[in-house]
């Protein structure tokens, strides 16, 4: 089921602790929301590339939908694009992108092969700020809608954002890492995004360990 704008920040925790500044009335939101439930791929993508749900469409060069295998077990999801992904339309490039392919490749995974690689957020914040909750509310059937229809066997979040946003919580990474959650039925493991990892490679054998896990829980069928 895609919530409505409202009910989506009360499920991430975020309502009302801050108001949105233009909120749109709730049976649009819901109408809105129901609309991109009925999706499928084409459509979705499609709404996604044209999508002005919120502020960050005035500033983008283009949308990033994802990217992947359709029906893979894996689907890895990020935070937001950045200046690379935006430039060129796809998710996890440049330094942070090739670091994920050697953590895929580390447990006989390759991109586009059983992976799908998505983020909460389509469109970059501008200096790669944290989302706003209102951005969050507009992307967040999109993802769900991903969700859907790839039906993944497991979930791997990779940094805090998408982690709490996944999660409805605000623990942070070193509370949540190390062990498997929920999403909908869906097995979660957390883990560093690859740009934290390039800045802080002591912390890659934690990925390591996270990488890991989710081989197992997977391969145990939970």
């Amino acid at each position: 089921m895609t919530l409505p704008r409202a009910m989506i920040l009360k499920e991430l925790g975020l309502w009302p602790r801050w108001r949105l500044r233009e909120e749109r009335p709730p049976e649009q939101e819901e109408g809105r929301a129901q609309t991109v439930a009925r999706m499928d791929w084409d459509r979705l993508t499609h709404a996604i590339l044209q999508c002005t749900g919120c502020v960050l469409h005035q500033t983008r060069t283009q949308a990033v939908p994802g990217a992947g295998d359709r029906g893979a077990d894996w689907l890895v999801v990020g935070e937001a694009p950045g200046a690379e992904e935006d430039a060129r339309g796809e998710p996890f490039v440049g330094q942070a992108g090739r670091l994920l392919d050697a953590m895929l490749a580390a447990i006989d995974l390759a991109r586009g092969e059983n992976v799908y690689i998505a983020n909460v957020l389509k469109c970059r914040p501008p200096g790669n700020r944290n989302p706003s909750p209102e951005e969050v509310a507009a992307c967040l059937p999109y993802l769900l809608r991903q969700i859907e229809l790839i039906r993944p066997k497991i979930i791997l979040a990779l940094g805090r954002f998408a982690i709490q946003v996944l999660l409805g919580t605000e623990d942070p990474i070193g509370r949540l890492r190390g062990r498997v959650h929920d999403f909908r039925g869906i097995p979660v493991v957390a883990s560093y995004h690859p740009a934290y990892l390039l800045r802080s490679p002591g912390e890659k054998a934690k990925s390591w360990e996270d990488l890991c896990l989710a081989r197992r829980v997977l391969a145990q069928g939970r």
